[in-house]
């Protein structure tokens, strides 16, 4: 079967990334399967690209998955990249196809959801009202306010240390401009961005965040879903319970500003034991297995 492989023009550009795509089709012009190739841009990440490829269960171990795999990569090295990263549900055929093709596992994420209709309300309050000596929560909604915007995008080193394994990720280098675009962008979708953070009193700095996006219409989409972006604590600020804290009162608010959303969705490598431990005591139930994987160039 004759397979064509057409380079398409992806519109999705952010402030650290641009979106490379392509179209595997056979010689009727009938979609086969897709890849979408993301070039990070931003300081830090320039040696990083990540890949996603789809090939529709019927047209699969024809050479579709194969072509898409090579013009991807081609480009990745032309465009002086060093490493190329691809996810795949554990024991998936993407799984296979992704070991088949020379990348490597480097790095194990459990996803996990709280179905918001089973929290136990009274427990998530409790844990919210636990007392923090030098600490107090605050939150807002979109774009972080100006008063905090330093200090929320020097808070963002947290993540700078979490657990990624043998994953080449880089540094994601954090400023007022970046912390403003991503809130822009994840606006621009039509989604609604949820943060908390944990003031430290002393001088009034955020000592940590927790980050949910949920749908704009407050429900979601099918499975009526929010997402966990991320939930860090500052090193020099852990050991007080603070992500509990934090990811505790995110659920609250969102049980009480957005009655219809069925369940919030989060990922955690396996080798981030503190945070296994948060979900768990905050009823997340463990759904599937993923693995990232690692080409190097």
């Amino acid at each position: 079967m004759p397979i064509r492989v057409t380079p398409l023009t992806d519109p999705e550009t952010t402030p650290s990334s641009r979106r490379l795509a392509w179209l595997a089709s056979d010689a009727d012009g009938v979609p086969l399967g897709s890849a979408f190739l993301r070039l990070f841009t931003k300081e830090g990440q320039e040696h990083l690209a990540e890949l996603e490829i789809a090939v529709h269960p019927g047209e699969r171990r024809q050479g579709v998955g194969g072509l898409l795999l090579e013009a991807a990569v081609d480009t990745a090295r032309n465009e002086d990249r060093r490493s190329l990263l691809a996810q795949a549900e554990d024991a998936s055929p993407g799984d296979l196809f992704l070991t088949a093709g020379g990348f490597r596992r480097v790095l194990a994420l459990t996803y996990a959801r709280l179905p918001l209709a089973d929290v136990d309300r009274a427990r998530i309050t409790e844990v919210t009202q636990r007392p923090h000596p030098g600490y107090e929560l605050t939150h807002w909604d979109g774009a972080v306010p100006a008063e905090l915007a330093q200090t929320f995008a020097d808070s963002r080193r947290a993540m700078d240390d979490m657990p990624m394994e043998g994953t080449d990720y880089g540094t994601v280098v954090w400023d007022v401009d970046r912390v403003l675009s991503v809130a822009e962008v994840i606006a621009k979708r039509g989604e609604l961005l949820h943060t908390v953070a944990a003031v430290d009193r002393s001088d009034g700095s955020i000592a940590g965040f927790s980050e949910l996006v949920v749908p704009g219409d407050g429900r979601g989409d099918g499975r009526g879903d929010g997402q966990h972006y991320g939930t860090g604590v500052l090193p020099e600020h852990r050991g007080h319970g603070l992500g509990l804290w934090m990811k505790a009162e995110s659920i609250r608010l969102a049980r009480l500003r957005h009655p219809e959303l069925g369940g919030l969705l989060t990922d955690t490598a396996d080798s981030n034991a503190p945070m296994l431990r948060i979900n768990d005591e905050l009823g997340y139930v463990p759904t599937h297995k993923a693995v990232e994987y690692q080409l190097d160039l």
